[in-house]
């Protein structure tokens, strides 16, 4: 049997669209959220693949058109015409063509989602927790060019500066889809400024990136939370340290894949309003067990997919900063760049965008095959 066409793989693509576009307008459809938020997310995946579609379709008959043209026409004005739409339109057609594909190979259902971003010095003691810290400043200028909110909602200081732990709540569109690549083990190379003879020492932090859960993915009975609550310390003046705004949540949680349970402690003192850090603690805990009933799901694709560039594994050395060399090398797609200064100043969409292309070469092969 042949291969279907493009054109007919796509067949379905805009009535589906259509479709939904009148579903998420219904009020039956809107008073059920579960399946309200499920058709937007389908909306809007289906959105850039029909303007894709209509504009394959176009090419698709202006090609036609010229050819047909060509043919029957003798006046030389009009057959110029055609000539010039006939190249404009088969020279655009194969990028388009990749770019139908690669929208055609099912997306992670994660991608759309908001991030809980989460920083850790790793080894290297005092030089860790700073260029724990520099990581942080790095994602956050990074976001703030992309318009994305960045929130800090818990942190451990490190000794010398920097952090020895950071959480931070990011949201915006695609956030996940982008800085998943970001998890992983950090490296740096360079003179520590705790460091007297000039020596240059190799530290590490580790970078996770979460899914942010939404409150209908994950089952939780608040009933059962146990909250505290106690005065934030640090900076903020004086409201800060008299008023009880800081919450810690303790819950117990069976973990469905291993059937162990176990209690979840969470602490939030990222805003001066209890009732907020109460939102933001929830949401870390809906994000954490989200996370470990996933954990099974995300293996399996990631075993499947087979790809160096986010397999999840939070283990793997993913990058080294040398400083010494002003370099960059994302050790996943043997990518190179010296631009570390500019890079640690948050212009790191160019190694994400080479991160994006080579799993999506990944994706197309797999497909094919």
């Amino acid at each position: 049997m042949a291969e279907p066409t493009l054109l007919e793989r796509l067949d379905g693509i805009e009535a589906r669209f259509e479709e939904i576009s009148t579903l998420i307008t219904d009020p039956a459809v809107i008073a059920d959220m579960k399946r309200y938020v499920r058709l937007s997310k389908e909306y809007k995946d289906l959105e850039k693949l029909t303007a894709l579609t209509r504009r394959y379709r176009s090419l698709t008959d202006d090609i036609a058109d010229a050819r047909t043209i060509l043919d029957s026409e003798s006046d030389p004005e009009m057959r110029d015409m055609a000539k010039e739409q006939l190249e404009a339109a088969t020279e655009a057609l194969p990028a388009l063509e990749e770019e139908i594909k690669i929208q055609l190979i099912p997306a992670d259902p994660e991608d759309s989602k908001n991030a809980i971003l989460e920083i850790r010095g790793g080894t290297g003691g005092d030089e860790a927790a700073i260029f724990a810290g520099d990581l942080c400043k790095m994602y956050m200028k990074y976001c703030e060019s992309r318009g994305w909110n960045m929130a800090i909602t818990s942190a451990s200081e490190g000794a010398a500066g920097g952090f020895k732990e950071v959480v931070l709540s990011v949201t915006g569109d695609g956030v996940y889809g982008i800085l998943k690549y970001e998890s992983g083990v950090h490296r740096v190379q360079r003179v520590p400024a705790t460091e007297t003879q000039g020596r240059v020492h190799t530290s590490a932090a580790t970078v996770a990136v979460l899914p942010e859960a939404e409150p209908f993915d994950v089952e939780i009975n608040e009933g059962e939370i146990k909250w505290d609550t106690f005065r934030s310390g640090g900076a903020g003046g004086q409201n800060v340290n008299k008023v009880e705004s800081g919450v810690r949540l303790r819950y117990i949680w069976k973990n469905p894949n291993t059937g162990v349970a176990e209690e979840i402690l969470i602490e939030c003192t990222e805003t001066r309003d209890q009732p907020k850090n109460k939102e933001r603690a929830l949401s870390r805990l809906r994000t954490f067990i989200y996370d470990k009933e996933h954990q099974k799901y995300i293996d399996d694709i990631a075993s499947r997919r087979k790809t160096l560039v986010s397999t999840g594994d939070r283990s793997a050395k993913i990058r080294t900063y040398n400083y010494p060399q002003g370099r960059i090398t994302d050790h996943r797609i043997n990518y190179t760049i010296y631009n570390l200064q500019a890079f640690v100043d948050g212009d790191i969409q160019d190694v994400i965008d080479h991160l994006i292309i080579a799993e999506n070469a990944e994706k197309l092969k797999a497909a094919e095959m």
